[in-house]
Order: structure tokens, then sequence, then C-alpha cells
């Protein structure tokens, strides 16, 4: 039976059991779409990335759920720029990546190992808090954004860490027009321990995640947030998963914003269809 290369790897993460779980997986061209949704369903981690060679220095990029195709993950871009730096023989400075919905993706990696992800970031407005979601969400913001998802800003990082939403509530909900479909939110506060410049959480059930560790798309958004709203145009970002967490360095550049991170790789494996 044939079978494909595959690493798993922990992104915006300087150790295992930090981060973000993502697989990638690199292929010469890319499988069916039934197929590569159900390997991701059988990874059932997070994201699976599947890299396919386009020329020199760049790889076509797709990423999916365990549920659907998203057309933006950070956490698992940077895992594909790790895999191909770290196993499989790219030796340059910076890689592209080409994708469907959010066009051309870099991946730099830096003096101290670090890679920088320079991403879009798209327009925000303030939008009302309804009764609904502050329902969902168990607590209510003190004031919120609409854009690529639903920004929800607390009082405290307490108040963020403390959050227990009703996930199949939040799935029916969302920013109107908002950039991808309902049931995506971000919560966050100012401040936080080891000198954080905002700590966040990202609840995803309309992607099919009901919460995720570390989201690199989230932070696009939260980078455009700090910077237009409260005079943070370069900051250091903290996500608090339970029992994980994941540091993202966010600095805005007009319609773009570079994210920061570590990766490290905790399996190398094959993977039989």
């Amino acid at each position: 039976m044939p079978t494909l290369p595959i690493f798993q790897v922990d992104a915006f993460a300087s150790r295992a059991f930090e981060g973000n779980q993502a697989c990638v997986m690199p292929l010469d061209a890319f499988l069916p779409d039934e197929t590569l949704l159900a390997i991701a369903a059988e990874n059932n981690v997070a994201e699976t990335a599947y890299v396919v060679p386009a020329g020199e220095g760049v790889w076509k990029l797709r990423w999916f759920t365990p549920a659907v195709e998203v057309p933006l993950c950070g956490h698992a871009t940077l895992a594909a720029a790790h895999a191909l730096f770290a196993h499989l023989g790219f030796t340059g400075e910076t890689i592209a990546f080409d994708t469907v919905k959010s066009g051309r993706l870099l991946v730099k990696r830096l003096a101290d190992g670090r890679l920088e992800m320079d991403f879009p970031s798209a327009p925000i407005r303030p939008v009302p808090v309804t009764d609904d979601i502050a329902a969902a969400l168990g607590a209510r913001p003190v004031e919120a954004w609409g854009g690529m998802f639903y920004a929800a800003r607390f009082e405290t990082p307490d108040d963020v860490r403390a959050l227990k939403p009703d996930v199949r509530a939040l799935k029916t909900l969302g920013a109107e027009g908002g950039g991808w479909d309902r049931g995506n939110f971000g919560c966050f506060a100012l401040g936080g321990d080891g000198g954080a410049d905002a700590t966040s959480r990202f609840f995803a059930p309309g992607s099919g995640i009901d919460e995720d560790p570390a989201t690199g798309s989230w932070h696009t958004m939260l980078a455009r947030v700090l910077a237009e709203n409260f005079g943070k145009p370069d900051a250091r970002c903290y996500q608090a998963y339970p029992g994980r967490g994941a540091w993202v360095g966010v600095k805005l550049d007009g319609d773009r914003v570079k994210l920061t991170g570590n990766a490290v790789t905790v399996i190398e494996g094959k993977f039989t269809v």
C-alpha cells in the first residue's frame, strides 16, 4: 500500500506539549479533496497542512481541519515551514507559500532560530455585544470587533482564562459579514503574565474545533485590534489554552502583519493510504 511522509509539529512552541499541533504532509501533487479531508480527520489535530512543490523556494499550501478546508491557518503554516527547513532540505532564508484564498505567504528564518510569517491582516470594525453572544460566551465582553472573526475584549486576563462558553451556541453566532463562517471567536484582555501585551483564547466550533490551542490567523486580527485601538503595533501575545499555552509575536505593517514563533517536531513517520 502507498505511504506518504508525515511530520507532527508543535507550532508556536519552544518544546513539546506547548503551542498547537499540526500535521505536515509533503506531496508531489494534491490528492482529491475528499482524501485530503479524510487524512486530516484521521490525524485528528487542529490542522493538517499539505505542501506541493511549485518552483525554487515556492510551495503550494492547503490546510484542513478534521471537518473543513480553511482559507488561512497560521500555526500550520509555521509547522509546514519548520518541516521544510528542518527535515526536507530547504536551505534558503525565505519560503514562499502560494494559497488559494490568502495569496502568497512568506516565512523567513531569523538569526535566533524563530520563524517570521508575513500574512495579510483584514480590516476590522466595532460591532455590538448582543445578549445571545454574551450568553454563549458565559460572560459579557467590554467591547467587540468584527472582521475575519469576532474579537471580544474582556476586562482582565483572569476573565479570559475563566471563560466556559457554550460552544454549541457559539457555532451559530458571529459578526455580520465576517470573513469566515460563523462560530469563530477570539476572546482577549490586555496584559498578562510573563510580560504579555495581551492574553487570549480562541473558540472555533464553526471550524470544527471547540477551542484552538494556538491560532496564527486569529493573531492577524488581534494585531490590528491592538494597533488601532490600544497603540500597540508591535506586541507579544500569549494564547492561554489550558494545559499548553503559546507565545506569538505580532507586528502590524499596513495591510500585513508579521507573526513570529518557534516550532518543534514531535513525530516523524509514514501515513499509509
